[in-house]
């Protein structure tokens, strides 16, 4: 079978239904939330009162590091931190 042509796969993606919200809200904060929460545990990885102060309050970590949090970031960073200060 011969590849597609970019043409084609156009067309064919012209077809789907739009994806649903809650995946485009998703997909807007992924790239600003990954970032985000890679600096904060790359910090909360070298200062022990910063990872405690995050776990404690996960909400003001994500915003003070200029994110606003939704669930799908505060799960992400919970479980990046280990869940509970050490």
């Amino acid at each position: 079978m011969p590849e597609p042509t970019e043409e084609q796969l156009a067309d064919l993606i012209a077809t789907l239904r739009p994806a649903p919200a809650a995946w485009v809200e998703a997909a807007i904060e992924l790239g600003p939330g990954r970032a985000a929460i890679d600096g904060l545990v790359a910090l909360a990885a070298s200062d022990a009162e910063a990872r405690a102060a995050m776990l404690a309050n996960l909400e003001d970590a994500l915003r003070g590091a200029g994110v606003e949090p939704s669930v799908t970031l505060l799960e992400s960073l919970r479980s990046r931190l280990g869940g509970s200060p050490e």
